[in-house]
């Protein structure tokens, strides 16, 4: 980021809520001044236009008059959608009224461009007009007339900020190209290069215009968070960003999260975080990803961006219009620390039932209202998906607008290969895909966070940090505190080293790298709240770094007494903690000579093994200087697996439970005959009811409860098992109850 960006996005004036009535003027002479150049950041110190008619249909909702004046993006997904469908504006009606909001001062008018040929290939209800080939319709029909416009200079003093195709890119990264969720239309895109050369052909045309801040879609971290799909899919960014005329130069930024439900900030948790040796990254609701927000996820992005030859002053927006998480249902705190599953899903704020789903989301509510600069590399949260306004159907409706009906909008749906075959958590009835859905506008007020009322108007600062501690390297000082307190809620804190922002982080840590051996170093901290309000300064710490530089060579030594435990399916490693000039930071464990984890803590537990099979692992030591220890090797067989005779046998483990509600997952094992169907049945002691069942057919009759399996997961090989889960809901007592499981064979 450059230094003209970061000052801009720490200003207390940026934090400032966008809306029509919240304009901040810049330092300039003419009102032609701002549109003549670009700017770093088009959010900060400008209004930013309310689309009169979502404004209309929020106010007309209960309660909606609330946030009737938020600034949403106006959605161009057709070419009837240019010059208005149904007698509705078009987008120079919105241009003209956005002139009119502006008033001469700085202002910002917010379009998705969103119609390429074969649109949103591993979807169905957002399925577009323009077919697989029709490139040249989407380049003239489509483009062009939508560049001419914005070209105008009746919209010069205007800072047009574009969302460009939604899901494209990303999904010839992970549903593409031979992977485990490719699908056919996606590999008729990444082969024709439509995608790549549509989304080229709009930067090119959109980015001459010198108003024009292009934000090319980055997908979310419960989509593109890992390793193996973040730098690939910003390869095929840059791939598509410098295709069809266009240059880097036309990037202003991406947006992520944009109509998803991802948490801006997961406060209870970490991804660094273990339980008992077992690393957060571990659990089923993580999954090994590397990020747990959206607001680490984008820092992470941009960074990466960056290195891959995007420019330096890029900026990345949030969508928050639907990831507040907020109502009866949001923990209050962490989760206990009993199983790491239990730990991530008794915190996480974000209730899904896996990050893939999208569609209409049950419990989701409004989040952070539209801010500019809000955190350290976040040039603003914004609202591109218009509350109110639906994913897609629940059941296929004609429609001539070529959208499709996609199961994961249904409420019944249990899942596919893309969601780790979980329910979709969708709400029922509803209506196509940018239809207004008053249920789930409803829905979003309900279970906003921060809750209607508290998001603009607070006045009241945080309490400052408190025990700011210090603890150094050679070329680091890692940063800790008591965290504050607040009126409507503590989002974060920034850190500054000799008066000098830093970094932010939502955790009461943080560490400073890249500084020199032997030298003084001066910190304090500040905190943030819900409503953009800044803290006092903590009492500042001078903290000195210890001798020896980044040429550090000492590697660490071995780890000591690598010794394994083992059942049927796992192999539970500890071993002696290794020492160090600089410090040990952790350790690598392999199998078979391959990388298989890393942890913190000196022991970890490989899970998924076969029965009596002999394992080699060995784990080496890391250093705060990145040298690694010689090998501990171990070799550990795992036991022989059970047999339980003819029938089936079934367990019930809780994996999650939040006090009002709880997830449970049921095992059923056959015996030592293969079997065709099989039942479970069991009597709950208190008052449990079960809302929603995946992976059976459920009947519940006060206290019984009976599953029988469905029909793709009723045979059972010999000693062989499957699966089912549930949600539930109770109060008072939640005992295990016994199980009786019956089978055909």
């Amino acid at each position: 980021m450059s230094a003209n960006l970061t000052r801009r996005l720490r200003t207390a004036a940026a934090a400032a809520v966008l809306s029509a009535a919240t304009v901040i003027p810049l330092a300039l002479t003419t009102t032609a001044a701002h549109a003549a150049t670009r700017v770093d950041n088009p959010f900060v110190g400008a209004g930013v236009y309310v689309n009169p008619e979502w404004s209309a249909n929020a106010a007309a909702e209960p309660g909606g008059s609330a946030i009737a004046n938020q600034p949403t993006f106006v959605w161009l997904d057709r070419i009837a959608a240019i010059n208005g469908v149904n007698g509705g504006m078009g987008l120079r009606d919105h241009l003209n009224a956005a002139v009119k909001q502006a008033a001469g001062k700085p202002y910002v008018f917010q379009v998705v461009i969103y119609d390429l040929p074969g649109r949103d290939c591993a979807a169905l209800a957002s399925n577009g007009e323009l077919g697989p080939t029709d490139l040249p319709r989407y380049q003239s029909e489509f483009i062009d007339p939508i560049a001419a416009i914005l070209a105008d200079p009746a919209y010069a003093n205007l800072r047009i900020v574009t969302t460009v195709e939604l899901d494209s890119l990303p999904n010839l990264t992970t549903n593409a190209g031979g992977t485990a969720t490719s699908t056919p239309n996606c590999e008729t895109m990444k082969a024709n290069g439509n995608y790549v050369k549509g989304v080229g052909y709009a930067l090119a045309k959109l980015g001459a215009i010198p108003n024009v801040y292009n934000y090319v879609d980055a997908g979310h971290h419960g989509w593109l968070g890992w390793d193996s799909n973040m730098q690939p899919a910003i390869d095929v960014i840059k791939q598509a960003a410098t295709a069809s005329g266009s240059t880097l130069n036309n990037v202003q930024g991406f947006v992520v999260n944009t109509a998803n439900y991802g948490a801006l900030h997961e406060p209870n948790f970490t991804v660094a975080d273990t339980v008992n040796g077992t690393s957060v990254r571990q659990s089923k609701w993580v999954d090994w990803n590397q990020y747990v927000d959206e607001a680490s996820f984008a820092k992470a992005w941009r960074t990466k961006a960056i290195a891959s030859g995007f420019n330096s002053n890029i900026g990345m927006i949030i969508d928050t219009s639907r990831n507040g998480w907020g109502g009866a249902n949001r923990p209050a705190g962490p989760g206990p620390k009993t199983t790491v599953d239990a730990y991530v899903d008794g915190g996480r704020i974000d209730r899904r039932f896996q990050t893939g789903n999208w569609c209409n989301q049950s419990g989701a509510g409004l989040g952070e209202r539209p801010k500019a600069a809000p955190e350290d590399g976040i040039a603003a949260y914004v609202w591109v998906k218009p509350p109110g306004e639906s994913d897609g159907a629940s059941q296929a409706v004609a429609n001539d607008e070529g959208k499709g009906f996609d199961a994961m909008c249904d409420p019944t749906y249990t899942g596919n290969a893309r969601n780790n075959n979980n329910m979709s958590g969708a709400l029922p009835n509803a209506p196509l895909a940018g239809h207004w859905f008053s249920a789930q506008f409803q829905e979003l007020l309900k279970n906003a966070y921060p809750a209607l009322g508290t998001s603009t108007g607070d006045t009241t600062a945080p309490t400052a940090p408190t025990g700011l501690a210090a603890t150094t390297t050679s070329s680091s000082v890692s940063l800790t505190w008591t965290a504050s307190t607040d009126n409507v809620g503590v989002t974060g804190y920034d850190v500054y080293r000799g008066g000098t922002l830093i970094g932010s982080t939502n955790n009461t840590s943080y560490t400073d790298t890249g500084l020199t051996a032997s030298t003084a170093y001066s910190y304090t901290v500040k905190a943030k709240d819900a409503a953009g309000n800044v803290s006092a300064a903590s009492a500042a710490l001078s903290a000195t770094t210890t001798a020896g530089g980044t040429t550090d060579t000492t590697a660490p030594t071995a780890p000591t007494n690598l010794a394994a435990t083992t059942t049927s399916s796992s192999a539970t490693l500890t071993w002696g903690a290794s020492t160090d000039n600089v410090g040990v930071t952790g350790y690598n464990v392999y199998r078979g000579g391959t990388l298989i984890g890393s942890t913190t803590s000196t022991s970890y537990t490989d899970s998924g093994l076969t029965a009596s099979t002999a394992y080699s692992y060995t784990v080496k030591a890391k250093d705060a200087a990145g040298n690694l220890s010689a090998a501990a090797a171990v070799t550990a067989t795992t036991q022989a697996g059970t047999s339980t005779g003819a029938g089936c046998t079934a367990t019930y483990k809780v994996s999650s439970d939040w006090g009002a509600g709880f997830n449970a997952d049921i095992t059923v094992t056959a015996g030592n005959t293969a079997i065709k169907s099989w039942k479970v049945t069991w009597t709950y002691g208190g008052n449990q009811q079960i809302t929603n069942l995946w992976n059976g057919t459920v009947s519940q009759s006060g206290q019984s409860v009976t599953v029988n399996n469905a029909g793709y997961n009723g045979t059972v090989a010999a000693n062989g098992s499957t699966s089912f889960g549930f949600g539930a809901n109770y109060s008072g007592s939640n005992a295990v109850p016994t199980l009786t499981c019956t089978a055909t064979s």
